[in-house]
């Protein structure tokens, strides 16, 4: 006999009723803290991730770029940007220094 719960609106229901939740919270925590991650999704492909290798973090703004190695401490900076490899990597780099280049500034404009 098969006996299929499931989860709705903070209860666990098994057919037509239900189980307080305090009495699953212990199960509930762990489960949880299996499906809850982060996932990293890279900017140019859209590959996700949520345990990236040879990836590389991009910080940039309008003067600066910096490029680092894949940590989850650089990763997770606000406005950091993902990307999965060198060669993707190099392409946001290449996009970055043509905007650059060709803004007004460059250009002899102000």
């Amino acid at each position: 006999m098969a006996i299929a719960l499931f989860y709705e609106s903070r209860t666990w229901c098994r057919y037509n009723w239900a189980v307080p939740l305090p009495y699953v919270y212990p199960f509930l925590n762990m489960l949880e803290e299996v499906l809850i991650g982060t996932i990293y999704k890279c900017e140019i492909c859209a590959l996700e991730s949520s345990a990236p290798i040879r990836w590389f973090v991009i910080h940039c703004s309008d003067a600066k770029l910096a490029v680092c190695k894949w940590t989850e401490e650089q990763a997770g900076k606000p406005h950091a940007l993902h990307f999965c490899g060198e060669a993707h990597a190099q392409v946001y780099i290449s996009r970055w220094f043509e905007s650059f280049c060709g803004s007004a500034v460059m250009l002899g404009g102000k």
